[in-house]
């Protein structure tokens, strides 16, 4: 295995495996009574994936990287906040004190990531995290071709449901290039900005379609922002070059600064809409994550 496996497997579990935790919460707050059985294999994938971050957790003190813990895209100053009214309005458990763990942990030591239990103790959980994700990618495209065939109801967008596909699929991917002794978890720059800067308009189509239409100035705003990341889809596809990731960082840094405004404002209950506190939060911290990738 390469040097720096166990801090880059680490790293990657420490946001992607709560990423798709989250997933499954916001699936299983989606689904109406009619499909309960939806709603029971969810939690299943929300418990399976919130151990695996536990589990992530315990292993990273002391080895992954000060850039990353104070990036803000593995936990922020909201998420507790968030965690705590999301479970309240969903009735949905949600392990709080891995968030606490988190904001607890320690930047790399220079010692011990060469641990043979250590590196074992990773390979293990990378493999079940691609077991998990085979699972969890599998029920997200059955969720989707059940909306698609008007067979279910869900209040979650075919479009979001395509969202968390692909999320899950990068994932995956990264997973899988760790274990096949690559140091590159993520693809080309061209490839990584395209792939975000969709998510990122999509994020913003979201916001868009879950404020209050009373929220008439932050629905133009999220408008604009999704128009901006279209635009820059479209050159990024043709042709990448530093100014292109010059573009990307100014406007992603200005889209987080929006979601951080919106996290605050749903969690004081000053913004009108249908977000909840936790989905507000989870999107900031991917937007954190971007920007996080793109300064390299």
């Amino acid at each position: 295995m390469f040097s720096g496996y166990v801090e880059r497997s680490l790293e990657l579990h420490l946001f992607s495996g709560r990423i798709m935790k989250e997933h499954s919460l916001f699936l299983k707050a989606g689904f109406t009574p009619a499909n309960a059985s939806f709603a029971e294999k969810a939690e299943f994938f929300r418990c399976r994936f919130e151990k695996l971050l536990c589990e992530a957790v315990k292993l990273a003190d002391g080895i992954v990287s000060q850039k990353l813990l104070c990036s803000q895209e593995i936990v922020t100053e909201f998420t507790a906040l968030a965690e705590k009214q999301t479970e309240c309005f969903t009735g949905i458990p949600i392990d709080n004190e891995i968030t606490c763990m988190e904001l607890r942990l320690k930047s790399a030591s220079g010692k011990g990531c060469e641990r043979p239990e250590l590196r074992a103790a990773v390979k293990k959980l990378n493999q079940t995290a691609l077991s998990l994700l085979d699972g969890l990618i599998s029920f997200k495209e059955n969720i989707l071709q059940n909306v698609l065939c008007g067979e279910m109801f869900t209040v979650n967008y075919p479009l979001l449901l395509e969202h968390v596909i692909r999320e899950a699929k990068l994932y995956r991917e990264s997973v899988e290039r760790l274990e096949k002794n690559s140091c590159t978890v993520n693809s080309s720059k061209m490839d990584t900005e395209c792939f975000w800067n969709r998510i990122m308009m999509e994020h913003a189509m979201f916001i868009r379609g879950l404020l209050d239409p009373c929220e008439t100035e932050l629905f133009d705003s999220a408008d604009k922002f999704a128009d901006e990341y279209c635009k820059l889809l479209e050159k990024c596809r043709n042709i990448h070059s530093p100014a292109m990731n010059d573009d990307s960082l100014e406007l992603t840094r200005k889209f987080r600064d929006f979601k951080t405004a919106g996290v605050q404002g749903i969690e004081q209950h000053k913004i009108h809409s249908a977000i909840l506190p936790l989905l507000a939060d989870h999107v900031l911290r991917e937007a954190n994550h971007y920007i996080r990738l793109l300064k390299g």
